[in-house]
């Protein structure tokens, strides 16, 4: 079988460039897709290729004529929702037989894929049941695997169960295909650098449940670690200067993330790895991150989310202003550079934005990333806010725009806003 995956372009869009003329805002998406690499390490037997529209946004077309598959799989993120759903569209048109989507919006809001030109849904960590799917069609089955939703009549609810996914689901018997991205590696580099990064997963799934986070629907609110070993395995495999550990919490075990500290260190793995770490852990655990530093942690993506403890409290956070002013002193004072997500309420007013600035300069933040809060398909924040909700076209939710009313003016919050960017990223260094 002949099997094109393909990675969705950059197709968000911006209300402040559209609206308001500010375009140094929009969000664009960067990196290699990772999880089409590891669902292509599953295909053996069958020719595989892999389409990054990212980096070939006008490529589509040709590619399904010259390659001609018999199955196309599409991954992307909410804001590519319509985006995967053109594609898939495009690949019915040109007598692609099997069209299979994927990824963050298809786990949390798969409904939103019962629609012409789409034939499966995957629910959640996708590479067993791709694989499955693969196999069966191939002897000329339709098979019925519980968590792919099969897409039998446009408009009729889709049948499917979330299942409790395992170890087995992580794919640590074989390395991803990271050979069939070489031709796009050079366009895989750390923002505002040329310098190449390699993507590599240690963990799935997250040990918290913060309400503006899609991630736990992935893994059914499991948290899974891949073995040391295997982690180990796909960071030899590739061939940059910059390995990013794409975990949602890389130390949310504490004892297993010093067990592959100690792995990359005997393997002599000096590579500068970029890991998510919470402020709790990094709080409770300064030793481990001293290790870590020791094997090469250049930077902590810590998410810092507000300056205000009864808003990290109704964001079911489970962590402090206090303690999120500790970590970031720890991780500095080890030489570790701090990365801190921030998330801009649309409440926000003019003194907020003025007190999220103080904050920064004082803290000494090295690259604050303030993202405004969205409510995302499938999260408790969404259900809390469905009714605020104003704009529906998921082109929109990147997390650089407001989707609910803001207390500000438009105009003046979206200025606010870029503002307090332009600021964050005046000085950003490489790590």
């Amino acid at each position: 079988m002949r099997i094109l995956l393909i990675n969705p372009p950059n197709c968000g869009r911006s209300i402040p460039e559209e609206e308001y003329g500010i375009a140094t805002i929009k969000a664009i998406f960067r990196g290699e897709p990772l999880s089409l690499e590891t669902l292509a390490a599953e295909c053996d037997g069958h020719e595989v290729d892999i389409l990054d529209l990212k980096v070939e946004p006008e490529a589509l077309g040709d590619r399904l004529r010259n390659f001609a598959p018999d199955l196309v799989g599409i991954t992307g993120m909410t804001c590519e929702a319509n985006g995967m759903l053109a594609i898939a569209g495009q690949a019915k048109n040109l007598g692609v037989r099997h069209v299979v989507v994927g990824g963050h919006h298809a786990s949390n809001d798969p409904e939103y894929f019962n629609k012409p030109g789409v034939d499966w849904v995957s629910i959640g960590l996708g590479s067993a049941g791709f694989s499955r799917l693969v196999q069966a069609l191939e002897r000329g089955e339709q098979p019925e695997i519980p968590w792919m939703a099969r897409v039998r009549e446009p408009g009729r609810a889709l049948e499917w169960r979330r299942r409790p996914f395992s170890q087995e689901d992580l794919g640590e018997g074989r390395p991803p295909r990271y050979d069939l991205v070489n031709k796009y590696r050079d366009h895989y580099v750390m923002a505002g650098t040329k310098a190449r990064i390699g993507f590599v997963v240690s963990a799935m799934g997250c040990t918290h449940a913060c309400s503006f986070c899609a991630i736990p629907n992935l893994t059914s609110g499991r948290y899974l670690v891949r073995s040391p070993e295997a982690v180990a395995r796909d960071i030899e495999s590739l061939d940059t200067p910059y390995v990013r550990l794409v975990d949602a919490n890389t130390f949310g075990r504490p004892e297993q993330a010093a067990l592959l500290c100690r792995e990359l260190a005997e393997k002599g793995l000096r590579r500068k790895y970029l890991v998510d770490v919470r402020a709790d852990t990094v709080v409770n655990q300064p030793g481990l991150m001293k290790e870590w530093k020791a094997a090469g942690l250049a930077a902590a993506i810590i998410g810092l989310e507000e300056i205000d403890d009864e808003r990290l409290r109704r964001m079911n956070k489970r962590s402090s202003t206090e303690q999120n002013r500790k970590a970031i002193a720890i991780l500095k004072d080890i030489g570790v550079m701090v990365v801190g997500d921030f998330i801009v309420n649309p409440d926000y007013s003019a003194e907020d934005f003025s007190r999220l600035d103080d904050y920064i300069r004082e803290t000494g933040v090295d690259l604050p990333i303030p993202s405004i809060l969205t409510p995302m398909p499938g999260t408790a924040l969404h259900r809390q806010m469905r009714d605020r909700i104003t704009n529906h076209n998921l082109d929109y939710y990147t997390f650089s725009n407001a989707v609910v009313p803001t207390r500000m003016p438009e105009p003046e919050f979206y200025g606010a806003y870029a503002a307090l960017v332009h600021r964050a990223h005046a000085h950003l260094r490489k790590p």
